[in-house]
């Protein structure tokens, strides 16, 4: 009977002490394994789901996606996660990378870029839809223009051809950006090349006093 007694009050202790400890709940971990225009691939605590802008799987919801990077909420905290990126519900904030370029002597913003892994110097040019650059930096670059869409633009000199293409990748201090448009302009000109909007839409730009600073989240 002693036994059986110390036995039910043990018992009864390791209930207490179980009911008293606080509940964990373990963070999700997505890992992105695929990016599309609206949608994404991800891997979720190693179940792979295919996941349109605003699906939800438990606590992992998709923002939004673009061929760069996904916007993924996880418990109501939203992170920037790049391809093959894993993130954890334990929130932390984004790192953010800032790229300073100074005003020259002409009061315009050059800085060099990495173009398909080839450095070049590239002009600040928040006029430009696209990057832009001549037949001569395409083909010291290796891109293969004639294999493009031909359009004619008009320049100073009258309608020239030109070839609206896809740079694999374009970096800029960091800032990398995969997949971007360009406009190949037949000819000498423009005699740097423009980083227009195509790239410049994936960064925020502040200027002051003869300063721009270009950064993103990531």
């Amino acid at each position: 009977m002693k036994r059986y007694l110390c036995y039910r009050q043990c018992l009864r202790a390791t209930v207490v002490i179980c009911l008293s400890l606080p509940w964990v709940a373990l963070a999700s971990e997505v890992v992105v394994e695929a990016l599309l225009p609206n949608a994404a691939v991800l891997s979720i605590d190693g179940s792979r789901h295919m996941l349109k802008a605003g699906d939800r799987v438990g606590d992992v919801v998709l923002i939004e996606s673009s061929a760069q990077a996904a916007v993924i909420e996880i418990d109501g905290n939203r992170q920037r996660v790049g391809l093959s990126q894993r993130i954890t519900g334990t929130f932390s904030a984004p790192d953010t990378r800032e790229v300073v370029v100074r005003r020259d002597a002409a009061f315009q913003y050059k800085t060099l870029a990495t173009v398909n892994g080839r450095q070049v110097t590239v002009l600040v040019d928040t006029g430009a839809n696209t990057i832009a650059l001549n037949t001569d930096h395409a083909k010291a670059l290796g891109v293969d223009y004639k294999s493009g869409v031909p359009s004619l633009v008009t320049t100073a000199g009258g309608q020239v051809e030109a070839w609206t293409v896809s740079l694999r990748r374009v970096d800029v201090g960091g800032i990398a950006v995969e997949n971007v448009q360009a406009a190949v302009i037949e000819g000498s000109h423009p005699t740097t090349i423009l980083l227009g909007m195509s790239f410049l839409q994936h960064v925020q730009m502040q200027e002051s006093e003869g300063v721009l600073v270009l950064s993103r989240d990531w």
